[in-house]
């Protein structure tokens, strides 16, 4: 079994590595996105203001300030979280007269000073410091779109992969083998598992080393998560080609879950701002786990503990899926 299984391994190595266009596609989408975007912002974040209100507020002085988007945090621990994080540039708390800012951000410094010129009881608001890294955009932005290409690798490469096998008649000629269905399934899952790791490495030690962004977490606990990551969106292509003849009909489904992975999933921008079932909505992706746990662990630090629920998530969502796809799986 494990022979037969290395062989289609290697077969499918082959077939990816000779296919330049698509080798310099999985390197090139992610050094242009991140390089274009690090030319556009210069290293720092974006021009909008993002203010956490904590508790009732009237819409006057300060709070019917324009151009200042308020969110409203239910939760003071992690609205603090969320300021050292940069994912708000300011918390407020009405009620208790306090504020909390980010000691590195710009900011929360231009905004406490908008606080101050707009409040006429701004005197009696009590301030209080936010550690945090200096974070830009760009630095921000990385883990997203490391996980927005393994994604499109693993959907693509997979699940479009095995349905043109399917209609090539590969797949039936597969069949006349001693190849089991498992087997096959498998073989799939291990050969793109380990391209994307090598992929995302090259890329992520390369943009390293020009960009400088910060790692604050251990890179063990990274590699978990891009691990069970890759994992769970191999299987999601799996469960589309599982027994899907029409490569269109394939390409179609394909798109309908990556666009809205792509957009709903934090790749661009947080979904702090969003509507609370939006927020809730966006946990069904595969993807904002991956997102989650990476920027956790790279801008943050945290360790597995704090990760913990993100990668439960994805390992459930993984065992799910190739229940699905060996299930429904057929060679014709």
């Amino acid at each position: 079994m494990l022979a037969r299984i290395f062989a289609v391994i290697q077969a499918r190595n082959l077939e990816f590595l000779r296919d330049r266009a698509a080798l310099a596609w999985n390197f090139a989408l992610p050094l242009f996105v991140v390089l274009g975007f690090a030319f556009a912002y210069s290293g720092n974040s974006l021009s909008s203001y993002k203010v956490g209100v904590y508790g009732p507020h009237a819409e006057t002085g300060f709070f019917a300030t324009r151009y200042i988007r308020f969110v409203p945090v239910k939760a003071l621990d992690q609205g603090v979280a969320w300021v050292g994080h940069q994912k708000l540039d300011m918390l407020i708390d009405p009620g208790a007269k306090r504020y909390w800012i980010n000691d590195s951000s710009p900011k929360g410094y231009l905004l406490a000073r908008i606080l101050a010129g707009s409040e006429a009881q701004a005197s009696s608001y009590h301030r209080a410091i936010v550690k945090g890294l200096q974070i830009g955009y760009v630095d921000w932005l990385i883990p997203g779109v490391l996980a927005m290409n393994m994604m499109f690798s693993a959907l693509f490469g997979v699940g479009y992969v095995i349905v043109r096998y399917r209609r090539n008649g590969v797949l039936k000629r597969l069949k006349a083998t001693p190849l089991a269905a498992f087997e096959f399934l498998a073989a799939q899952i291990l050969s793109r598992l380990w391209l994307m790791l090598l992929v995302t490495a090259i890329i992520f030690f390369g943009l390293k080393l020009m960009l400088g962004f910060p790692v604050a977490g251990s890179y063990f606990d990274l590699l978990l998560v891009f691990l069970l990551g890759s994992a769970c969106l191999i299987s999601l292509g799996m469960v589309v080609a599982a027994r899907i003849r029409s490569e269109e009909l394939a390409g179609g489904l394909l798109n309908a879950i990556t666009w809205p992975m792509m957009f709903l999933s934090g790749v661009w921008f947080s979904l702090a701002g969003l509507n609370p079932w939006m927020q809730k909505f966006a946990l069904i992706f595969p993807l904002t786990h991956i997102i989650d746990a990476a920027r956790a662990v790279m801008l943050d630090g945290d360790g597995l503990a704090a990760i913990a629920p993100n990668l439960i998530t994805l390992a459930v969502m993984t065992i799910v899926f190739l229940a699905i796809g060996a299930w429904s799986f057929r060679w014709e």
